[in-house]
């Protein structure tokens, strides 16, 4: 009975110990390793939420801006966003607007969650590295800027071969000559067929294009943010807070911004991702005069071949639904981010 005694006061004081140094952590403004985790863990969470939600909402514009992109100019099928997608409402069906979402969705949750998560991450440590400066300093534009295009080159090189399949499981029709019937389907006949590098086509304009874009996008929206709750312009501001119009006000602006600059890169990207494809030219080039296949020796060359072909108008080839699209979409990903965030009770948010 004693040596009982004397367990269960070991174990009461121990637990006491441990109450109490998870306090002193606590007020000194550390958490303590599982907190730390669960605090990730909701980060990703509501990262990733945000960017299935908000794809999802523009996924019928997200197909028809691809194929505007891939078309064959001799053989032109989609011929502006209203036409385009009753084009393919009246071929392939209600379905046929959200072709590829599935896949979409597999790769852009886990990008959208490693790219606000890194975001964070980077916004926290360039002051730090940069600067010299504490963490919590104020960041300017211009990290912002340099946090936002790090977080869009790890999210972009970790999800890319995900995206590269997409592209072609979006291009893809019924009458294509060869289905690919998923994205696992198409990851491992493109590995069959065309060797592991094929997964990575056209990363390099890809990460070229994400610097400005995500970079921008974060940087143009935190800006935004930060400047009217400063500068209380317009009465947009309450208690310190901008309500939720005003925020889906100023992601519409960063989209705007960001994919503006970076389009042609995204045009490039689309192109060499077809590269290889040996059904490509029947797909994109469709009933068109031109048949040869589709070759570029990398990123240059295809600009080149591209301007040269084609004019200089051909690098935004999908711009206006891109636009429609990108708008909502940046705006719903930066807003519904922050709300769940909220909802999870994490207590980091972006511009904060």
């Amino acid at each position: 009975m004693a040596s009982e005694d004397v367990k269960t006061s070991e174990s009461a004081v121990s637990t006491i110990v441990n109450l109490a140094e998870e306090a002193k952590l606590a007020r000194e403004g550390v958490k303590a390793p599982s907190y730390a985790i669960l605090s990730i863990c909701k980060s990703l969470v509501a990262g990733g939420v945000a960017g299935g939600v908000s794809r999802t909402a523009v996924a019928p514009l997200e197909r028809l801006k691809i194929l505007l992109q891939v078309q064959n100019p001799h053989s032109i099928k989609y011929n502006g966003t209203i036409q385009g997608l009753k084009y393919i409402w009246r071929t392939e069906g209600f379905r046929g607007l959200f072709k590829g979402n599935g896949t979409n969705c597999a790769r852009i949750v886990p990008n959208s969650a490693v790219k606000f998560f890194s975001y964070e991450q980077a916004s926290k440590a360039f002051p730090v590295i940069v600067v010299n400066s504490a963490e919590d300093a104020q960041l300017t534009p211009l990290l912002r800027l340099g946090a936002g295009a790090c977080a869009g080159i790890i999210a972009m090189s970790a999800t890319y071969p995900m995206d590269m399949v997409r592209g072609r499981l979006t291009v893809q029709t019924e009458s294509s000559p060869y289905q690919y019937r998923g994205m696992f389907h198409a990851l491992s006949t493109v590995l069959r067929q065309e060797g592991p590098r094929a997964l990575y086509k056209g990363w390099l304009p890809s990460v070229i294009g994400v610097i400005p874009y995500v970079g921008l996008n974060f940087a143009v929206y935190e800006s935004l943010k930060d400047w009217l709750i400063k500068s209380k312009q317009f009465g947009l501001v309450e208690n310190n807070e901008l309500s939720v119009t005003t925020r889906l006000a100023c992601g519409a602006a960063a989209g705007t911004v960001g994919q503006t600059v970076a389009y042609p890169l995204d045009v490039i990207r689309r192109r060499m991702q077809m590269v290889g494809w040996k059904d490509a030219a029947s797909v994109v080039t469709g009933d068109g005069r031109n048949k040869i296949p589709l070759e570029y020796t990398g990123m240059i060359d295809a600009f080149r071949k591209t301007v040269r072909h084609e004019g200089f108008g051909a690098l935004y080839k999908g711009l206006v639904p891109n636009s429609v699209k990108v708008v909502p979409s940046i705006a719903i990903a930066f807003v519904t981010y922050e709300m769940v965030k909220d909802i999870l009770g994490v207590e980091i948010r972006i511009s904060d």
